[in-house]
């Protein structure tokens, strides 16, 4: 083990430490296995006056061993409709993509990953997120074009529908 390696195993340390001691409104996070400070799970709970209100949303945070320098991976575990999460449950955030220039040039370096960043600030950017969807760089087209075109119809309906499947799966 590097002391790079053991420095950012303990600013993952702190973090958990932090949120155990401080939680932050909004989410609870813990370690998915106790022996992994690299995998953790988050509860994210719907934003009040938003269509996912009531809603308690599994994902897992994946932390590379070079964390803060890297970003985490974050996959929804629960099933949720949005135009920022791909089907598969991945989340594309700007926040959680490489540090640098984008190749694509959507976005500035700034709004990518920076070591600054914590888990706290990252769940933020997510629940903001579910409250105000970006639609022009979906990672669910479909779910997009339904923001879009009808937001108070199917999209609608299918944000309900993975609402009542979180409540009904947060009390198995």
């Amino acid at each position: 083990v590097t002391q790079q390696n053991l420095l950012h195993f303990v600013t993952l340390c702190l973090s958990i430490s932090e949120l155990n001691k401080n939680p932050v409104e909004g989410f609870s996070a813990g370690l998915i296995d106790d022996e992994d400070i690299y995998k953790w799970e988050v509860v994210i709970i719907g934003p009040q006056d938003t269509l996912f209100e009531g809603g308690f949303f599994k994902a897992y945070l994946t932390f590379p061993y070079d964390y803060p320098l890297r970003p985490p991976k974050m996959k929804f575990i629960t099933e949720i409709w949005h135009p920022n999460v791909a089907k598969n449950g991945d989340v594309c955030i700007s926040i959680l993509h490489e540090p640098g220039e984008d190749k694509f040039g959507y976005e500035k370096p700034e709004e990518r990953w920076l070591p600054i960043h914590t888990v706290e600030t990252i769940m933020i950017s997510v629940i903001s997120m579910l409250a105000d969807p970006n639609s022009d760089s979906p990672a669910n087209v479909d779910a997009a074009k339904e923001w879009r075109e009808d937001p108070n119809g199917e999209f609608k309906r299918k944000v309900a529908r993975c609402v009542r499947k979180s409540q009904e799966m947060a009390f198995d």
